[in-house]
C-alpha cells in the first residue's frame, strides 16, 4: 500500500472505525479528545502505536478483531507520521 493511501485510511480509521478521535488528540485528525494520552505530545513511533493498538493498554482496549491488520498498520502509520 503506497503512504498516501495508508495516510487516507488512518485517518479514516482514526476518526470513525476506531474511534480514536474520541479520546486523543491528534491536529493531523482533527481531534480533540482528552482522555487518552496527546498523541501530538508523545509522538510515538509506529511500533509503538502497533503494539498498542493491536494489544490495549490501560482503559484502551485492544483493537484485534475489531480492526483488521491493514487497519492497524495504517492507523500506525498515521499516528507516527
Amino acid at each position: 500500500m503506497f503512504a498516501d493511501e495508508r495516510m487516507k485510511l488512518g485517518l479514516e480509521v482514526f476518526n470513525n472505525k476506531g474511534q480514536c478521535a474520541t479520546c486523543h488528540k491528534l491536529t493531523a485528525a482533527n481531534s480533540n479528545g482528552e482522555i487518552g494520552p496527546n498523541l501530538d505530545l508523545i509522538r510515538p513511533i509506529m511500533d509503538q502505536v502497533v503494539s498498542v493498538v493491536t494489544r490495549g493498554i490501560g482503559v484502551m482496549p485492544a483493537f484485534v478483531g475489531i480492526l483488521n491488520s491493514k487497519e492497524i498498520e495504517a492507523v500506525s502509520y498515521f499516528v507516527s507520521e
